[in-house]
């Protein structure tokens, strides 16, 4: 399922960028979506997207299921990943059941990062949340 959700997807960006005549690298069409390179002389993988470069962390989080990839999914990719870049956080907002959490982690996955997802409450102080930061400090 995986795998055709994939396919599907770089079938429509595909489609996509012939529809719109994309020639070159450097059109938008090209840049905003999420692509692989290795390079050799480093030894890494490297994920850009945009102006965004991030060394993929190999964090295998297994073959779990994904939503299907929609153009609000792309902008969030592009959103989410730029202000990565600036080093800022990403915190989605929107309804519930809307796939925010689903999408981080998809991302989160596509660059081989662990990402952490916690729900906040009435009872979450201070004290709670320095407690969950030092954890996930330790953890690297």
């Amino acid at each position: 399922m995986v795998l055709i959700t994939l396919d599907t997807h770089a079938r429509d960006v595909v489609a996509n960028m012939v529809r719109d005549n994309v020639a070159g690298v450097g059109s938008f069409a090209w840049q905003s979506q999420l692509r692989q390179y290795w390079i050799d002389e480093q030894l890494c993988m490297q994920v850009r997207i945009a102006d965004a470069k991030f060394n993929y962390g190999f964090e295998y989080l297994g073959n779990g299921p994904r939503l299907v990839i929609t153009p609000l999914t792309d902008r969030i990719y592009i959103t989410a990943s730029q202000s990565l870049h600036l080093n800022m956080g990403c915190a989605p907002a929107g309804p519930a059941g809307t796939g925010k959490t689903e999408t981080v982690k998809d991302l989160s996955s596509q660059v081989g990062k662990p990402v952490y997802v916690f729900n906040c409450s009435d009872q979450m102080d201070y004290q709670s949340m320095g407690m969950l930061l030092l954890l996930m400090s330790c953890m690297y």
